[in-house]
C-alpha cells in the first residue's frame, strides 16, 4: 500500500495543478480563443452580447457539458469513447417510454430517469469491458458500443414516435431561472460534481495516474481494470443523462437525439487542454472547451454564414486551436490507446 501512496500523492498534485486554470499553454490558448471569438462576433453582429443571445448559448451548452465529463474521464485515463451518440439515443428512447407517454401507460415517475441512468451504465460497462478484458482498443469497443446503443434505440422506436405527454414532470429540466435554462444549471451541477471526484477523490486521483504513466501505476496494487472499467461506466451514465435531457428538449424520443453531439464533445475536450494521451487536462479545462465550441457554433449563425461553411470553419478552428495550444506539449504525445 505504500507503494499506491506514492503513486497517488504526484497524482493528486498533478490533478490540483491541471485542473486549476492557470496561465500555460494548455488553458490560456482555449481562453484567448473564447475572448477572440466573442469579440469578433461581437464587432460582427452587436446582437452576440444580447441577453437573450446570452441565454441562448447557454441553453446549448447544456448538453454538450454534461457529455464532456465523462468524455475528459476517458480521455484522461488515455482512452476514447465514440460511443456517446448510441448511448445518449439508448437513454432517451428509454427515458421516453418509462415516462407517460402516447405509445404505453407507463408513468415510472423518477424512475424512468434511473432507468435511462442504467442502460447507458451497462452500456459503458460493456465498453469498457471489451477495451479492458477483451484487449480491444477504445476506439473500436466504443464504436461498437455506438452502434450497439442506436441499434437499441431504433429497436425502441419500433417506427412509431414515442410523445412525453403533458402529464410528465419535466419541468425541472425544461424550465426556466432568471430567464436562463434548467438545463444549464444541471449541467453546471454535474461540472462542478466532475470537479470535486477528479480532484478530491481517489477514483479522480487514480484516472490522473493511470493516463500519465500506467506502466508505473501497474507496479502497485491498483486495480488498473476495475477503474478503467467504472469510468467508462460513468462515462456511458452522463452520456444517457444527456439523452434524457435531449428528449426533453424535443418533447420525442428518436434514435437522432443525439446527432453531431460527438464531434462537439470530443472537440471541446481536447480543445479545453485534456491531452489524448491522457494524465493531464480536467473538467474546467473541458468547461472552457465547449463554450468555444458553443459560441463559434453560434456566432456563425448570427454572422449570416451558410450551414455548410459553418461546419468547415468549425473544423479548422478546432483543428487551429488544438494545434495552437497543445504545440509545446507535442512531443509527449502517445497514440491514443
Amino acid at each position: 500500500m505504500a507503494t499506491t501512496h506514492h503513486v497517488a500523492a504526484p497524482a493528486a498534485e498533478r490533478t490540483k495543478k491541471a485542473e486549476g486554470v492557470t496561465a500555460n499553454s494548455s488553458t490560456i490558448g482555449p481562453i484567448v480563443t473564447l475572448l477572440v471569438l466573442i469579440v469578433v462576433f461581437t464587432v460582427i453582429n452587436p446582437r452576440f452580447v444580447s441577453l437573450e443571445n446570452i441565454q441562448t448559448v447557454l441553453y446549448q451548452a447544456a448538453i454538450p457539458l454534461i457529455l464532456s465529463v465523462g468524455a475528459t474521464l476517458v480521455i484522461l485515463i488515455g482512452g476514447i469513447d465514440l460511443s456517446i451518440e448510441g448511448v445518449m439515443a439508448a437513454g432517451a428512447l428509454t427515458f421516453v417510454l418509462l415516462s407517460p407517454n402516447n405509445i404505453n401507460d407507463s408513468d415510472f415517475g423518477v424512475m424512468a430517469i434511473g432507468g435511462a441512468l442504467l442502460v447507458g451504465a451497462l452500456l459503458g460497462g460493456l465498453n469498457g469491458f471489451a477495451h479492458v478484458r477483451l484487449k480491444i482498443p477504445s476506439f473500436m469497443s466504443s464504436l461498437g458500443v455506438w452502434y450497439i446503443g442506436l441499434g437499441i434505440a431504433s429497436m425502441l422506436y419500433d417506427q412509431s414516435t414515442p410523445r412525453l405527454s403533458e402529464s410528465a414532470n419535466i419541468a425541472w429540466a425544461s424550465g426556466t431561472i432568471f430567464g436562463i435554462s434548467n438545463s444549464f444549471f444541471i449541467a453546471l451541477g454535474v461540472i462542478i460534481l466532475g470537479v470535486v471526484v477528479s480532484r478530491w477523490t481517489r477514483f479522480g486521483r487514480y484516472a490522473y495516474a493511470i493516463g500519465g504513466d500506467e506502466a508505473v501505476v501497474r507496479l502497485t496494487p491498483i486495480n488498473i481494470g476495475r477503474y478503467k472499467i467504472a469510468i467508462f461506466v460513468v462515462a456511458g451514465a452522463c452520456a444517457a443523462f444527456a439523452g434524457v435531457l435531449g428528449s426533453i428538449r424535443l418533447g420525442v424520443g428518436v434514435p437522432a437525439v443525439g446527432t453531431g453531439q460527438l464531434f462537439t464533445t470530443i472537440s471541446a475536450v481536447v480543445l479545453g487542454g485534456t491531452l489524448l494521451s491522457g494524465g493531464r487536462g480536467g473538467m474546467l479545462h473541458s468547461l472552457i472547451g465547449v463554450m468555444v465550441i458553443v459560441v463559434l457554433a453560434n456566432g456563425l449563425v448570427l454572422s449570416g454564414v451558410s450551414p455548410y461553411v459553418q461546419q468547415a470553419v468549425q473544423g479548422l478552428v478546432v483543428i487551429a486551436a488544438v494545434g495552437i495550444a497543445g504545440w509545446k506539449q507535442r512531443s509527449i504525445l502517445r497514440i491514443v490507446k
